[in-house]
């Protein structure tokens, strides 16, 4: 599939969800393509994955107060649609 190039812009605005995987395939495509060509957008890139990286290792320190795993699974349970 043939497609123009991407800008800037359009690149910025999809790199959250470009770093989440969420995006379609070709638009993944597309950012990455730019991402490989364009020194200040891939600059961006690696500064937000950076923060992400780092806060996702900081979460996985922090403990859960005593007794959340069980509310959130009881509370999940109280919602969940009756089985038919």
């Amino acid at each position: 599939m043939s497609h123009d190039p991407m800008r800037c812009h359009e690149a910025f605005v999809r790199l959250d969800d470009y770093l989440d995987r969420e995006l379609s395939p070709d638009e993944t495509q597309r950012v990455g393509e730019h991402l490989e060509t364009c020194a200040l957008c891939a600059r961006e890139f690696v500064f937000e994955e950076a923060v992400i990286h780092d806060l996702r290792d900081k979460l996985r320190r922090i403990a859960a107060p005593e007794g959340l795993m069980s509310r959130i699974s009881a509370r999940l349970q109280e919602e969940e649609p009756p089985a038919q």
